[in-house]
């Protein structure tokens, strides 16, 4: 592995310490201060020559951004200044362009205030590494599920993301429920061992479900206080995508929230508008012009690895029994622009590995069938299986290699290989899927596996038989490790847990490679 070279944790925690000191002035006081970055910085969406990178200031100001390659900041490019305004909660990201290939590179945020513009707070500093044109070893991590079903930030905080930094990888995919909008947070939990589960760090945002745009915001600024998450970001770049708890569980077009008494905000298309709101103001995702609130994208880590992030949730029909035998909008998980933007990419890479990120796994049933892809009945290929299935032969039929799938959602972790021998539906090669998680949140599973598309479950690790929502505590806690080597082209998977103890391991052989 290349080694990444870490900013100072001074210069990392500088803006993180500021903002502490800050809660604790007077108004008065803190009004006559210098400008104070809140949440850390963060940066995403890395590739060959580029990456975003976002903060957030205490109070409307022009943030200053410097780019170098070296840690000193000797003949830094400094960009054009971006001001942090009322109207997108002081956050401010872009993209920068024009970076060296396999280069460690720098930035650094000085805020002024906008109303005293010689008053301007202490830098802050951040890196990532980007992508290589050349093959290099590239190590990436990836989980889900962050500050779920009332575990938030207690005393050891939201550790996996400490045991994730440890691995430096060169980037981290956050494969969905990156908040829990619908999952209020109480100080206390009696847990069935007599003791208490406390939530040191909460906020009135996380005191109730998010229904405003602020409570919204809130939920990803309360995930950005932990000191891990927020050290994490600073020097390990994370390619965000969304499931459902982003706005509420389970939402499809149809969720209706008439019998939920903590909703009075009852359309769920005014929920999900402000919560992609504030996910894209929040996250360092690049922005695509042509529909800014798309979260599918494709991001090339160079010659050996291309990710293609989906979205399950925006563009699926109404959930429903999950059994209708010929296609149309209402069996649509990804939908039609969606789906032919993937093939489309698919066919086109030249990457060796063609990683596909997806928010929910396919074999796995959720929600009694009726949620996720899998519908249970273990027979042909039926609702939401069909669009699948096609998306498979295609695959196939294109002679797409090496496509390997990664998830999260179900929070707990196992490795699947489908085998088109053993399945319902057999028109395609086999891969393999390799689900993790949660991050902090509570634990659940297994999930019955559903035999149309033939998986085969490899290795699980889940709370025993009659355990549920078990906390961050009880170390079920998961994340995988993902290493493709320069010299071979083989992809080494590990699934790991909190304690940074390898539960479970697999290489691939590279199919079609030329070493």
């Amino acid at each position: 592995m290349t080694k990444l070279i870490r900013p100072t944790r001074r210069a990392v925690l500088a803006g993180s310490t500021a903002f502490a000191a800050s809660l604790a002035m007077p108004s008065l006081s803190r009004a006559a201060s210098r400008p104070v970055f809140t949440h850390g910085v963060q940066s995403g969406d890395v590739d060959t020559q580029s990456g975003m990178i976002w903060t957030r200031t205490d109070r409307p100001a022009r943030v200053q951004v410097e780019i170098s390659t070296t840690e000193s900041f000797a003949n830094a490019r400094q960009l054009a200044p971006m001001n942090a305004l009322p109207n997108h909660d002081l956050a401010v990201k872009r993209l920068v362009e024009g970076l060296p290939s396999d280069q460690d590179i720098f930035y650094r945020f000085t805020a002024a205030d906008l109303s005293d513009i010689n008053a301007t707070s202490e830098p802050i500093i951040g890196q990532f590494r980007t992508a290589p044109t050349a093959r290099r070893d590239v190590r990436f991590a990836w989980s889900g599920d962050t500050a779920g079903q009332g575990w938030g930030i207690d005393d050891e905080g939201m550790r996996t993301y400490a045991t994730m930094a440890k691995h430096r990888p060169d980037f981290f995919l956050h494969s969905g429920d990156t908040i829990y909008a619908d999952g209020p947070l109480e100080d206390e939990v009696q847990l069935e061992d007599g003791t208490l589960w406390k939530n040191t760090t909460i906020i009135d945002e996380k005191r109730k479900v998010a229904e405003t745009l602020d409570e919204y915001r809130g939920q990803w600024k309360y995930n950005l206080m932990d000191d891990h998450v927020r050290e994490m970001n600073a020097h390990v770049p994370t390619f965000m995508q969304w499931d459902d708890h982003e706005v509420v569980n389970n939402w499809s077009s149809s969720r209706s929230l008439m019998e939920d008494d903590r909703y009075s905000e009852k359309s769920i298309h005014v929920l999900a508008a402000r919560a992609s709101q504030a996910f894209h103001e929040m996250t360092p995702l690049r922005i695509t012009p042509a529909e800014p609130g798309r979260v599918y994208r494709k991001i090339n880590y160079g010659p050996m690895l291309d990710v293609f992030f989906l979205d399950l949730r925006s563009y699926r029909g109404p959930n429903s029994e999950n059994m209708q035998t010929e296609m149309s909008q209402a069996t649509e998980i990804l939908g039609a622009e969606q789906m032919a933007w993937l093939k489309r990419e698919l066919t086109n890479s030249s990457a060796t590995w063609k990683v596909i990120a997806c928010d929910m796994p396919i074999g796995l049933v959720v929600g009694g069938g009726a949620e996720a892809v899998a519908n249970g009945d273990n027979g042909a290929a039926k609702g939401r299986e069909q669009e699948i299935a096609g998306l498979l032969r295609f695959i196939k039929t294109a002679q797409v290699d090496n496509v390997v799938w990664f998830t999260a959602d179900v929070h707990y972790t196992a490795a699947h290989y489908y085998n088109p021998d053993k399945a319902q539906f057999q028109d395609f090669d086999p891969f393999w899927e390799f689900v993790s998680g949660p991050l902090h949140a509570g634990t659940f599973g297994p999930n019955e596996l559903d035999g149309t598309f033939g998986p085969e479950l490899k290795y699980v690790k889940a709370p025993e038989e009659g355990q549920v929502n078990l906390p961050p505590s009880a170390g079920l806690q998961f994340f995988g490790l993902v290493d493709i080597d320069a010299k071979t082209q083989q992809m080494k998977v590990r699934l790991m847990d909190r304690a940074d103890t390898e539960i479970y391991s697999v290489t691939l052989d590279p199919k079609g490679a030329a070493i």
